[in-house]
């Protein structure tokens, strides 16, 4: 059989249109198809220009001279007319611009012969959608500019609803659907996963059908082939049981094409079309394309949702309920996870009933954060959770929790490194660590005795707003030692004030370190009421991670860099000492060990944060330089521990007074002395005579206490 007869038995044509003699030569078939006679012919430019519409004709010189740049084929659709100027049919030509010799096409476009095909195709009548507009332009250009805009996205949707959506905004050079349908499995049933196009209830019949009914979709995904139904006669013709379910959506054209998932056919898709749409080659190659980024966009979505689900469960079950039924507090926490993965890690809170701590008793808070953001740090985080929940329970003090929670952390850690062998070059079985507060509060007195391993510092906001970071004794993280001591510091909560506690990634987030990240904190409490403690939880958030929902653009959208958990506590025993509390001096208590020198520079930034409204900043500079002077002595010219006392009282109109205590065991007196120019010491008492307004020494039973006090002025 000869080519010729092929083509002709496939509907398609061959012309030649040779441009330096301006003749198109065309055979029997592209002769029937532009309205001649059906057989061989040799027509002039104009003859041939004649049969075309004018407007699709006049695009043709723009799409070769692309096709001639680019060196591909030159594609588009043309409307054949007839003598009275009336459209008769649509044809696809594809051709190629063909070169004699060294010639190349002038300014003119001159000097080639363009070789093609022409074939029919079917285009709408009268009264189709006004979408379905006759395709002159560049068609595989479109048709590569809606693919690249269909990726992006579909990459970009986050939710099975969002792709669904995405997928019925595509508009499809020159066939766009106007039904569209997914189907997914669920066992050995079809069901849909989401359509659009059609009425509330109309997707009843086809909710969930086994996969062996007569129907398309079911087919396809028995199958893994795409079916095309250009005519609602083809459709009765191949599915006689379901056509009369399809036959009242009105449609004509109907396409299922399978959607795969790294080989697996995961279920179909369905487009249909109000207007008769042919099928051709690149149509299928569109609707094919477009199919597979579907599947893969639906199975990113599917898993992303089954991660949020399985994160969302994890917090649920391991984070507690604060607060219920003890009178006299106020809770508030957040947990924020990390971005990327199964959004849940090592960071933890817990509030915990202790032993007789039956209404206004004790409870315990615990917050803490295991090394890493993966499921082994949310694996090991559950498992301390209920150790430490263990040892608080059984009425350990803080220290003794910490220390048996350490041990238990290092056990985990030898074991797995003991079972690790085969996985040491992933670095699953390193040895992980924790960080912890663990903080036993007594409701009645509001007594705070914490132990710390490793973690940030409480923080208290007081009823004038003055916020101060607790400096705490501490010992090394959990499980890096199994003998390691954790001493137990105290404090007290008055009334109306808040204790913050939180993980680093409330401070350090965003580019801060521990000091610069606290005072961007710092200033959110300050500038609160501390009335409403849920408020405040989300402003402290905020201003890590901005407004709203923080997976969503914006300034702030990138600094999830790791997970925060936040736990606020308030006492509140009714108005009337709330009242009082506001009335009370503000002020602060600490001790700084023989042991740890370095904590003079904490008990300097106490005096600093106790007076960070002061009027006078000489007054608050020769305060700070005093309290380091009597620290430093303490610690110096005795063998016991510095304890630092500062208050700050209102004098009514007289203004505020500051007075700074600083006692410990010894009895030895300090005395004045005359130190030479020379001198490196002894100049302690001399800079109080300079700096304070009044000060002492009051001898106590057990060693002495030496003090001073500052009056600011009244504004």
């Amino acid at each position: 059989m000869r080519t010729e007869d092929v083509l002709a038995a496939l509907a398609t044509g061959l012309w030649r249109w040779d441009k330096a003699s301006g003749t198109v030569t065309l055979d029997a078939e592209a002769a029937r198809l532009i309205g001649l006679p059906a057989e061989p012919v040799r027509l002039g430019e104009a003859a041939a220009r004649s049969r075309f519409h004018p407007v699709d004709w006049n695009g043709i010189d723009g799409i070769v001279a692309l096709a001639l740049a680019e060196g591909t084929l030159a594609e588009t659709r043309l409307r054949i007319t007839d003598e009275s100027g009336r459209v008769i049919r649509t044809v696809r030509t594809r051709s190629k611009p063909l070169f004699e010799g060294s010639a190349r096409p002038g300014r003119n476009g001159r000097g080639y012969q363009l070789v093609g095909t022409l074939q029919e195709v079917v285009e709408p009548t009268s009264g189709a959608g006004a979408d379905r507009t006759a395709v002159t332009g560049d068609w595989r250009r479109s048709r590569e500019a809606f693919l690249l805009d269909a990726g992006r996205a579909l990459a970009e949707a986050r939710s099975t609803a969002e792709v669904l959506r995405v997928a019925a905004s595509l508009s499809m050079p020159g066939f766009s659907p106007d039904g569209l349908a997914v189907f997914g499995l669920s066992g050995d049933r079809l069901t849909i996963v989401g359509h659009h196009g059609h009425g509330e209830g109309d997707d009843g019949p086809f909710a969930s059908m086994t996969l062996d009914t007569d129907y398309p979709a079911a087919e396809v995904v028995r199958t893994g082939r795409a079916i095309y139904l250009p005519t609602p006669e083809e459709y009765a013709r191949r599915f006689p049981m379901t056509w009369p379910l399809a036959q009242r959506f009105e449609r004509r054209s109907w396409a299922f094409v399978p959607l795969v998932v790294a080989g697996r056919t995961t279920g179909a898709w369905m487009a249909a079309f109000k207007h008769p749409v042919a099928f051709t080659p690149d149509e299928r190659a569109v609707l094919t394309t477009v199919a597979r980024m579907l599947a893969q966009a639906l199975s990113r979505a599917g898993t992303a949702e089954s991660e949020r689900e399985l994160s969302l469960g994890l917090q649920r079950t391991m984070r507690p309920l604060l607060g219920p039924g003890i009178p006299g507090i106020r809770m508030a926490a957040r947990y924020v996870p990390t971005g990327g993965g199964l959004q849940v890690g090592g960071d933890w809170y817990d509030m915990i009933r202790l032993p007789g701590g039956a209404g206004a008793g004790r409870i315990a808070l615990v917050i803490g954060d295991v090394q890493g953001h993966d499921v082994r740090a949310a694996g090991l985080m559950g498992q301390l959770r209920i150790a430490l929940r263990a040892y608080a329970s059984e009425g350990h003090r803080p220290d003794a929790v910490l220390t048996r929670a350490s041990r238990f952390l290092y056990g985990i850690n030898d074991g797995n490194a003991a079972e690790g062998s085969p996985d040491e070059a992933s670095g699953d079985f390193a040895p992980r660590f924790a960080t912890c507060l663990y903080l036993e509060v007594d409701l009645e007195t509001g007594l705070v005795d914490l132990a710390r391993a490793g973690h940030p510092d409480p923080a208290v906001r007081m009823n004038d707003g003055t916020v101060l970071l607790r400096p705490t004794a501490g010992g090394l993280p959990l499980g890096i030692d199994p003998d390691t001591d954790y001493p137990t510091t105290r404090l007290a909560l008055e009334p109306g004030e808040t204790l913050m506690i939180c993980t680093d990634g409330l401070l350090e987030t965003g580019g801060h370190d521990l000091d610069t990240g606290w005072e961007r904190i710092r200033r959110i409490l300050e500038g609160h009421d501390g009335e409403d403690l849920e408020a405040l939880a989300d402003g402290l958030v905020e201003a890590v991670h901005g407004p709203g929902s923080h997976h969503t653009t914006g300034p702030l959208a990138d600094r999830r860099e790791d997970d925060i958990a936040l736990v606020l506590l308030s006492r509140r025993p009714g108005e009337t000492a709330v009242r009082v509390a506001r009335e009370r001096p503000r002020r602060t208590l600490m001790t700084i060990a023989q042991a740890e020198p370095e904590r003079i520079a904490a008990a300097r930034e106490q005096v600093r944060q106790l007076l960070h409204d002061w009027k006078d900043e000489d007054q608050r500079d020769a305060a700070v330089l005093m309290v380091s002077e009597m620290v430093t002595n303490v610690l110096v010219h005795t063998d016991g521990d510095a304890l630092l006392a500062a208050e700050v009282t209102c004098l009514g109109d007289t203004g505020r007074r500051l007075r700074v205590e600083v006692a410990d065991t010894s009895d030895d007196l300090p005395h004045r002395r005359d130190p030479g120019e020379m001198a490196s010491n002894g100049r302690g008492l001399v800079l109080m005579e300079m700096l304070a307004e009044t000060w002492g020494v009051d001898p106590r039973g057990e060693g002495k206490a030496i003090w001073f006090e500052l009056h600011e002025p009244p504004v």
